[in-house]
């Protein structure tokens, strides 16, 4: 906020003076005036009577000038206090985001700046909110619908296994099998949907330790290896030497560096390569996973981070749960990092940049 010091006091003082000036130099006149009446005429008692009127005639004129000449003076201030008093009024009845034009460099037009900022955040606070209230809509909405589709499925089984439908031991081995997957799937739901609703809550904590990027990377690819050479992916690793010192809590960023390398292997052309790269770039360390794609999942690739978001592949064979990738996001986020995704030229890739402990 700019400071304005006291520049409305100046000009209320300067006001006052002036008018006191004007008002005296109205009063002098009336007096002259007395005075010459006095020397051209004897003092009766007619005249004392018109001294006196002269008198307060004298003081009457010079209230009234003192009065007019403040008011045309101050005239602008008053209108533009008005003028901030209803605005205030208008942002206290709805009208968020209502901007009072700046003038002058006075403590009103502060004020007015003030006000200003506070109807701007006022609006941000209930746009925010607002949004907040559709994600909820929308996420009970996607929640019921993800949850009922195994419940549903379970149900039917067990209703037939309950009524005695099947018509061998086969069959009914078929259908316990059926139910125990969807149980886990169920189960898979349920574990997601708290997790990110954990990661949601501004209290959630991190088990912070330092720790060394690359040589972690090194062994979580290590151990994909066999992975991602079951699934036809071979992996072209670019990953720096030097020491890249981050601040995280491993176990979390561990699962968003898995939740990657699933998504990798589920979006890639088989066969084919994954690529994996680490960098340091000023005081971040770049992490890049590619993997090769006819297409992208979706057309805006970044639309895979939100809440319940899936690909036409993950749609189809309904494996997602559509929140991995938010959950993910809001880990990095959690660190005070960034992840974004981009398609170029055959290559789906995945970026998070990590800020480096100096």
């Amino acid at each position: 906020m700019k400071r304005f010091g006291n520049k409305l006091i100046v000009k209320l003082l300067s006001a006052i003076a002036i008018s006191f000036v004007v008002s005296l130099c109205m009063m002098t006149l009336i007096t002259f005036f007395y005075v010459y009446l006095s020397k051209e005429n004897e003092v009766t008692e007619h005249s004392l009577l018109i001294s006196y009127l002269l008198m307060l005639l004298q003081y009457s004129v010079g209230i009234f000038t003192f009065i007019v000449v403040f008011l045309l003076m101050v005239r602008k201030k008053i209108v533009y206090l008005k003028r901030i008093s209803e605005s205030v009024h208008q942002i206290a009845n709805g009208k968020l985001g209502l901007a009072i034009k700046l003038e002058s460099r006075d403590e009103l037009t502060q004020l007015a700046q003030n006000i200003n900022y506070m109807s701007n955040q006022l609006e941000n606070k209930f746009e925010h909110e607002r949004q907040l209230e559709r994600a909820k809509n929308e996420l009970i909405t996607n929640v019921s619908h993800d949850l009922r589709t195994p419940l549903t499925s379970i149900i039917g089984y067990l209703d037939l296994l309950k009524k005695e439908q099947y018509a061998s031991k086969e069959q009914y081995q078929e259908y316990l099998e059926t139910i125990y997957s969807k149980s886990k799937r169920l189960k898979y739901l349920i574990d997601e949907l708290f997790e990110y609703t954990h990661l949601s809550s501004p209290d959630v904590l991190l088990n912070l330790n330092e720790v060394d990027l690359s040589g972690l990377l090194e062994q979580i690819v290590g151990e994909y290896i066999p992975i991602f050479e079951n699934e036809q992916l071979s992996i072209q690793k670019s990953i720096t030497e030097e020491n890249v010192p981050v601040f995280m809590d491993i176990e979390m960023m561990v699962r968003v560096y898995d939740n990657l390398f699933m998504n990798a292997i589920k979006y890639s052309m088989k066969p084919s390569e994954i690529q994996i790269s680490l960098k340091l770039s000023g005081s971040k360390a770049i992490l890049k996973v590619s993997n090769r794609a006819k297409k992208p999942p979706v057309e805006e690739v970044n639309k895979l981070f939100e809440r319940f978001f899936r690909g036409d592949k993950a749609r189809k064979d309904n494996q997602g749960s559509g929140l991995g990738l938010a959950i993910s996001k809001r880990i990095v986020e959690l660190h005070n990092g960034s992840i974004h995704a981009e398609y170029k030229e055959g290559w789906m890739s995945f970026i998070i940049e990590h800020p480096i402990h100096l």
